[in-house]
């Protein structure tokens, strides 16, 4: 085993290196009192998408810090295809924003909606179980530039609300 330290930051990694897409059929046991599919069911499917996409990005066991803006549009029908987009959006340090999108499809009309969006932020973890830090994302397109800056200014907004939370709680 060498002594050299590993490098504060690893490589560059590409959006398109993470971005997953995930299906899920809605059944009778994904419902809530309605009928309609439980926002619960949903924003566990998302959480475990953008989780995906943190740990591909890392390539280490990454945990949910946050959930942020989930939006729910439309609701989701049983007998719907639920198709879960997710791709990073912005990453810092060690914390990685994954945006994830949420579509369902008619199966018997091929209609698609897009029902839901979310910002989901990960940690990924060391041996240890802390914070380590992440590779740095390498923007390819001008939407991804856009999208970065975004979530930059996201970040920024949810650690100044955390300070705040913490100097009242003090």
């Amino acid at each position: 085993m060498s002594d050299t330290p590993a490098p504060e930051r690893p490589i560059r990694r590409k959006v398109s290196d993470s971005a997953i897409s995930l299906g899920q059929f809605m059944q009778p046991e994904h419902a809530n009192s309605l009928g309609n599919v439980h926002g619960g069911v949903i924003l566990k499917l998302c959480d475990e998408c953008g989780g995906i996409v943190a740990a591909r990005h890392a390539r280490r066991p990454a945990v949910t810090v946050a959930v942020d803006s989930m939006t729910f549009h439309q609701p989701v029908r049983v007998g719907q295809l639920l198709i879960l987009r997710g791709r990073l959006t912005y990453v810092g340090r060690t914390s990685m924003e994954v945006e994830v999108r949420v579509e369902a499809e008619n199966l018997l009309t091929g209609e698609i909606t897009h029902t839901n969006s979310a910002f989901f932020i990960y940690v990924a973890l060391g041996e240890d179980g802390r914070p380590v830090p992440v590779p740095r994302l390498e923007l390819t397109t001008e939407a991804e530039r856009r999208r970065f800056e975004e979530g930059k200014q996201r970040q920024a907004l949810r650690l100044a609300r955390a300070r705040k939370a913490e100097k009242d709680a003090g």
